[in-house]
Formats: C-alpha cells, sequence, structure tokens
C-alpha cells in the first residue's frame, strides 16, 4: 500500500507539501471522476470486506470501485496519510419512497479540520447527490457547486444535508416518467452527528447492505462516476448520462437501455471497469433515484 500507486489510479499529480483546502480538493476531484461508486461485486459473486488493504487492491490494484465503505475509508487513509486532520463520521441516509431517514447508519463519510475549520468529504454517494467540493460544516449556507445547491442544517447536535437541482431536460421522453429520475427539486441527502466513528461501526451493516432482501443494494446493480462536467450512472441494464447547467439552470439527462451483451463492454468504456466474474444486472423498480 503506497500512496504513490494510490495517485497513479486517480490521476493526481498535484503537490502534496500543503494541507490545506486547495489540496483537499484538487485530490478529492480526482478520486471522484477516477473511482466510481459502484457495488457490482453483490452482482457477480464476491463478498465485500471492509479490511483496508482488500479495499486498497480492490480500488487501486484491481481499478475498480466501491461503496461509501470503501471509498471514503481509502480516501480517510490517504488524507491521513498526507498529514489531514481526518476522523469518520457516520450518517443515516434519507429514504425518499419512504419519506424518512434509515434507522440503521448505513454511511461512512469523512470530516477534516483545516485552521480550525471543519470539512464533510463524501466520495462515496454517487449520483446527482456526490459533492464535488468539501463542504464547509455551518449551519444555514448554501454552498453552491456544479451538481447544486447542497447545505447543512443543525439541530440538536443533529446535522442533515439537502440538496437543491436545477431543472431537467429528457431528450428521450420514453424515461420522462421514470422513477430513476428524481422529482423534487429539493432533497434530502442524509443525517448525521459529529460522533467519531471507526469502520468496526459498519461491519454489520456492509454485511446487512449485501445480503438483505430489503437492502437497496440487493434490488439494484449500481455504476456511477463523476465526470468534468456531470455523471454518468448504469443502474440494471440503463445508462444515463447526465450534464450539469447545459443550459441556463437546467441539466441535460440521457437514457440508454442496453441490451444483456453491452453491459459488460459498456463498463469497460464509460467506467473503465473490468470484472473479473460475470455481472448479473438487477434493477427492481421504484428504489433508486439519481
Amino acid at each position: 500500500m503506497n500512496l504513490e500507486e494510490y495517485f497513479a489510479r486517480t490521476g493526481y499529480k498535484g503537490s502534496l507539501e500543503n494541507q490545506d483546502l486547495e489540496t483537499l480538493t484538487d485530490i478529492f476531484q480526482h478520486h471522484i471522476r477516477a473511482v466510481p461508486f459502484e457495488n457490482l461485486s453483490i452482482h457477480c459473486g464476491e463478498k465485500i470486506t471492509l479490511e483496508l488493504e482488500h479495499v486498497y487492491n480492490k480500488i487501486v490494484q484491481r481499478k475498480r470501485g466501491g461503496w461509501c465503505m470503501e471509498n471514503n475509508q481509502l480516501l480517510g487513509w490517504v488524507l491521513k496519510c498526507l498529514g489531514y486532520d481526518a476522523s469518520f463520521l457516520g450518517a443515516y441516509v434519507f429514504n425518499p419512497h419512504e419519506n424518512a431517514y434509515a434507522t440503521i447508519m448505513t454511511h461512512l463519510l469523512v470530516k477534516v479540520v483545516i485552521d480550525g475549520k471543519a470539512y464533510i468529504v463524501d466520495g462515496g454517494f454517487g449520483v446527482s447527490y456526490q459533492m464535488w467540493q468539501p463542504m464547509e460544516l455551518v449551519s444555514g449556507k448554501d454552498q453552491p457547486q456544479a451538481p447544486g445547491v447542497f447545505r447543512f442544517t443543525e439541530k440538536n447536535a443533529t446535522w442533515y444535508l439537502e440538496k437543491m437541482r436545477r431543472k431537467q431536460y429528457i431528450p428521450n421522453q420514453n424515461f420522462s416518467n421514470s422513477d430513476l429520475l428524481e422529482k423534487k427539486e429539493c432533497r434530502k441527502v442524509y443525517m448525521f452527528s459529529l460522533e467519531p466513528r471507526t469502520v468496526e461501526d459498519f461491519r454489520f451493516q456492509c454485511t446487512y447492505l449485501q445480503t438483505s432482501p430489503d437492502s437497496l443494494f440487493t434490488k439494484k446493480s449500481i455504476c456511477t462516476l463523476q465526470t468534468t462536467d456531470g455523471f454518468r450512472a448504469l443502474i440494471g441494464w440503463t445508462l444515463t448520462e447526465t450534464r450539469y447547467n447545459y443550459k441556463e439552470n437546467m441539466d441535460l439527462v440521457e437514457f440508454i437501455t442496453l441490451k444483456d451483451e453491452e453491459v459488460e463492454k459498456t463498463l469497460k468504456e464509460k467506467f473503465n471497469i473490468t470484472l473479473e466474474r460475470k455481472l448479473i444486472p438487477i434493477n427492481v423498480k421504484g428504489f433508486y433515484t439519481i
């Protein structure tokens, strides 16, 4: 495990000397544009484990992606190696279909403190809710980024993240009512406290999310990757490519339905992923929005 190999994976070639916000942002953006948010292991007969060496081997050496417990654990390790004051937090993800936050803490994120200011760095959410810059941990302040306007609010020591999106233009009207499309312009994302967490706090969740029939991740095969102007996502057989702000206050969202034989090729060409085992795509309707 070494940093040079990690940075070769993400393509980052900038300075490593300064533990400042500008360097953190650059490292973070290279990560989210090189490392997909994906759960494909579940759907090709592999087990997801949280040992850092396994995560490193999977993401850095095998050039795969991972979900939050893998992506953010690796990112946290990198930042700590560079001398950043980085720690883990745990969040409860909002479920729009139940209009409620999850009762299980399933989302791992990173808090970084620079010059006395705290920031949230989350490289493991994917799709349109993936932040592109570290977010200052301050309540009630709009923080505009390319994906939209993010905002934290704090109530009784609980922090809430929400995101406001632009209007959407969907050229393929067959998908205008797709359950993959977010219908609300303002969406709750997750809630969390500032209690420090360790990877050990997520052992049960890691097993639950990849085995429970109630888990989103067993109902859908997901691979998403941020680009320089938006993101792309392969959910089941549906490939989505989104370009942010392609017209004033409007995002372009394009959908394509793939055939079985196109899935593997698309993973390679669009996400730079080559699987070692056969993927069985799945997309149970009604459980995921982008």
